[in-house]
């Protein structure tokens, strides 16, 4: 396929021809087929993970400078991806080898290396390649597990799914151990999209208060007038539940910006920011004044890399972000500062504006980053936003600066994204929080789902004045596995010795007779059957059942994560 001068393919192929090394010998050193290799290498297709690209450049030798090139010609790529062309055997290769591993090839640890699933790009969206023998492929990435996952005495793990079903997406992710912590209750959070001072009916740990009648535009609907009426409805609710509760800005009121651009919000609010930032001043000192103590945390602006929310320079709102954060810490050194938020972060515009915005020093004057992370689409896995925090951590080690993150929101069109139905919304809601473990090394700290109290969404936790949902109760049963536990790292795949889609999050339990091992598996392709390594002894589920188990006992892995309780 030809390809411009100084394209992704283009540097690719510059990288293999000067390392002499043939598609089957970078297979082998990077996990993928010849033919995989090929098609990457050949420009036919794009890998939807960066780290492929990586991984392929540094068997190829590619030095830092090389590697730093080929993150901004891959993300081009990525969208200007053409359609997916009939794929052509490499010579000598049958079209059914065209997926299969290269037979022969050992890996360092002397076993048959398993296959990645090839993600060709298509414009727009992530698609999956249809892989024949779907079934064979996990079988054999089973079968690279290392001993202390399997019992290679007996059967071989089993991935059950047919091959009739659709394959999933493969899905890199971070892998990581630190020493023992906990995972605070603070961080499964959720944003109030509710008036009424009603709270969640099932376990939570903080509260986000936005889309709940809480504009800057309806507090202070005149330069001398305050309405805290519904605001003070909804701290004193989350107080009486004990939940510390994040305060979100935004709705510039009109009398403050009378020519600003409108915001979307039906109230005439602007989301120009003030033309008097003392106005600014004044509202920040008259907030804090009266909820310091009852409002832990204040996020700056509610979403300032969308026109629609912020329409201002940059430099205004790093400002702003300066001036408010002077008045919280000086009213209330107690308060968290969280940067205004920082969305539509698949696209490269959102990138730019929250790198201007950094490159500004805006998040000196922050405790946190607000940013927005979600799928692409609500179908897609949870641990698609794994890429999304990966991406994020690049830009700010680029800027070289480090800031905790708070994911507070999600995109403005999820309504539009319909419903998600039964065990999906249950596994996807729990898998949320878990990915913002997985994410942990990143420094991501809270997570808050969006929302509670609405039903305009694709997964409901709970309508105001409703019961919760079974999506909701599976969060509340993630809590009370991880209450009290220690968690000591999270990861994916052959990286700790599972299948390929396998994903763990691993903790210390302390019990009257020691500390105890656990964990969170789950996986976004399964069923994937394994054996249970030495010193199990329970597999607890979503639903609260439990079944006990010992070592050599099949344990059968779903989209519904599971917590494995050992005795050791």
């Amino acid at each position: 396929m030809p390809h411009h001068p100084g394209d992704l393919a283009a540097v690719l192929t510059e990288l293999k021809d000067r390392s002499g090394l043939s598609h089957a010998v970078i297979g082998q050193k990077v996990n993928l087929s010849k033919s995989a290799v090929h098609r990457f290498i050949a420009g036919r297709a794009v890998p939807h993970d960066f780290g492929t690209v990586e991984r392929i450049a540094r068997a190829c030798g590619a030095d830092r400078a090389e590697l730093d090139r080929l993150y901004p010609l891959w993300t081009a790529a990525l969208k200007q991806a053409p359609a997916e062309a009939p794929e052509a055997a490499e010579p000598g290769e049958s079209p059914e080898q065209r997926e299969a591993p290269e037979s022969g090839e050992p890996t360092k640890n002397g076993e048959a290396a398993a296959p990645a699933l090839v993600v060709p790009a298509k414009t727009g969206k992530w698609r999956t390649a249809v892989l024949a023998g779907l079934a064979a492929v996990l079988l054999v990435a089973g079968t690279a597990v290392v001993t202390r996952m399997i019992d290679k005495s007996g059967p071989a793990p089993e991935q059950k799914a047919t091959t009739a079903a659709p394959p999933p997406q493969w899905i890199s992710g971070p892998t990581w151990t630190m020493p023992a912590q906990p995972v605070p209750a603070e961080y499964f959070g959720v944003t109030i999209n509710s008036a009424t001072g009603h709270m969640p009916g099932f376990t939570t740990g903080a509260v986000r208060l936005w889309d709940s009648e809480t504009t800057w535009s309806l507090i202070q609907p005149a330069r001398d007038r305050f309405d805290w009426t519904v605001l003070d409805r909804l701290v004193d609710g989350a107080r009486s539940h004990d939940l510390p509760v994040l305060f979100v800005v935004g709705g510039t009121p009109a009398w403050a910006a009378p020519d600003g651009k409108l915001s979307v919000y039906p109230d005439g609010a602007r989301s120009a920011p003030p033309d008097d930032l003392a106005v600014w001043d004044a509202f920040i000192g008259a907030l804090v004044d009266r909820y310091k103590g009852r409002i832990s945390a204040y996020e700056l602006w509610v979403f300032a890399n969308d026109p629609r929310m912020y329409s201002g320079s940059m430099e205004t709102l790093v400002e702003m972000t300066r001036r408010a954060n002077a008045v919280i810490r000086a009213a209330d050194p107690k308060a968290v500062v969280v940067c205004p938020g920082m969305g539509n972060l698949w696209t490269a515009e959102g990138q730019q504006v929250l790198r201007r915005f950094a490159e500004l020093g805006g998040y000196q004057y922050c405790h946190a980053a607000g940013i927005k992370l979600h799928q692409r689409s609500a179908e897609d896995p949870p641990e698609m936003m794994l890429e999304l925090t990966a991406l994020i951590g690049r830009l700010f080690q680029e800027i070289g600066v480090h800031p905790p993150l708070w994911n507070t929101g999600t995109t403005y069109e999820i309504p539009l994204q319909g419903h998600l139905e039964g065990d999906r919304a249950r596994d996807y809601a729990v898998r949320f929080y878990l990915v913002g473990l997985l994410a942990r090394a990143t420094g991501l700290q809270r997570m808050y789902f969006y929302n509670w109290g609405g039903t305009k969404i694709p997964i409901v936790l709970q309508p105001d004045q409703g019961d919760p949902t079974e999506a909701a109760l599976a969060v509340q049963q993630l809590q009370r596995w991880v209450a009290g536990a220690q968690i000591t790292g999270c990861g994916t795949g052959q990286a700790v010795g599972l299948p390929q889609y396998v994903w763990q999050c691993e903790f210390v339990v302390s019990t009257p007779e020691g500390n105890r091992r656990a964990l969170i598996r789950w996986t976004h392709a399964g069923p994937i059957t394994l054996r249970a390594e030495a010193g199990a002894e329970s597999v607890l589920r979503l639903d609260g059942t439990t079944e006990q188990v010992s070592a050599g006992a099949e344990i059968t892995l779903t989209g519904s994560p599971v917590l494995i309780r050992y005795r050791l």
